[in-house]
């Protein structure tokens, strides 16, 4: 699998008056569920907002952040802030995402989000105190506060 599961936008640094397609991000998930349907869903959080509790996903996710800036975080690297323009995906499966809240606390946040969601399976799963406590080895270091 591969280690790095984000993409930053990078690849499209031209600028945004040309017309016509522009590539924002090019992963390959490590795997796409046999028979998955596709979801796309729009998320908006008010200003400082936590976003969803820990979770996952039955299958890869991609979004773009629309507007402000959002917290994100996937088990095994250490959280960061997505911005206006710039693009995350995960992996899904068996990784926890932590983090998908408004990292201001003044301006709201928005984003859209591709899923592939395995047949039969919730979009989303939340993630139990308990798992968590004993997935707690495999989660970045939290950052210093200050």
């Amino acid at each position: 699998m591969a280690k790095k599961h984000s993409a930053d936008g990078a690849a499209g640094q031209e600028s945004l008056a040309t017309p016509g397609p522009r590539m924002l991000a090019d992963v390959k998930p490590p795997f796409i569920p046999d028979d998955a349907s596709g979801m796309t869903v729009l998320v908006e959080w008010p200003p400082g907002h936590a976003g969803t509790a820990p979770h996952r996903h039955s299958g890869p996710a991609f979004g773009y952040v629309i507007e402000g800036a959002v917290r994100f975080e996937l088990e095994g690297e250490p959280e960061r802030v997505v911005r206006a323009g710039k693009t995350f995906w995960e992996p899904g499966g068996d990784v926890i995402h932590y983090q998908d809240g408004n990292a201001l606390p003044d301006a709201p946040a928005k984003f859209v989000v591709f899923m592939l969601c395995e047949p039969g399976q919730p979009m989303l799963t939340f993630v139990g105190e308990e798992e968590l406590a004993q997935r707690a080895h495999l989660r970045a270091p939290r950052p210093a506060a200050g």
